[in-house]
């Protein structure tokens, strides 16, 4: 079943998935295959811990291998910075919004796969994202959260120069 919405990710965030392909093919998954080399020269592979250790992570890092893989292809790269219209909330908007409260909050809007809550960095398709979706400054918009629906206010929104 195909997602509701296509995987976008910024260009900092397809680079960094790069890399980590990169060094797992690159640095890694050759280390391991020499240390499954050398040890499966010793011998009895069955009480081998190098070569049974070394087995198991090569698996490891081909499956991680496959997954970036996937994600790189599925992923749609989107340049914040070039939005036509900056006056509304798309992929790559950084929002401060405004709950019932008062309280203020500060969120980017990224690709699922380069959230970081802790830095404010959401998913698109969160369930705070999907709301916020063309937003305009001074919009309420309900959320349907685990503890419950909120309204938020948009406040500002600003995008990357």
């Amino acid at each position: 079943m195909a997602a509701p919405y296509p995987n976008y990710i910024t260009p900092d965030g397809f680079a960094k998935l790069r890399a980590d392909y990169d060094y797992l093919l690159g640095v890694e998954r050759p280390k391991i295959v020499e240390v499954v080399s050398w040890a499966a020269g010793n011998g009895d592979r069955s009480e081998n811990g190098d070569y049974l250790y070394g087995r198991k992570r090569m698996r490891e890092i081909d499956g991680q291998l496959k997954r970036l893989s996937k994600k790189m292809k599925d992923a749609r790269v989107v340049d914040p910075r070039q939005q036509p219209d900056k006056s509304r909330v798309y992929f790559g908007a950084t929002v401060t919004i405004a709950d019932e409260d008062d309280n203020h909050r500060v969120v980017t809007i990224v690709g699922n796969d380069e959230t970081d809550v802790d830095v404010g960095r959401i998913g698109w398709g969160s369930p705070i994202a999907r709301a916020l979706r063309g937003a305009a400054v001074g919009d309420l918009r309900r959320v349907m959260l685990p503890a419950g629906e909120r309204e938020y206010e948009v406040m500002a929104i600003a995008y990357p120069v």
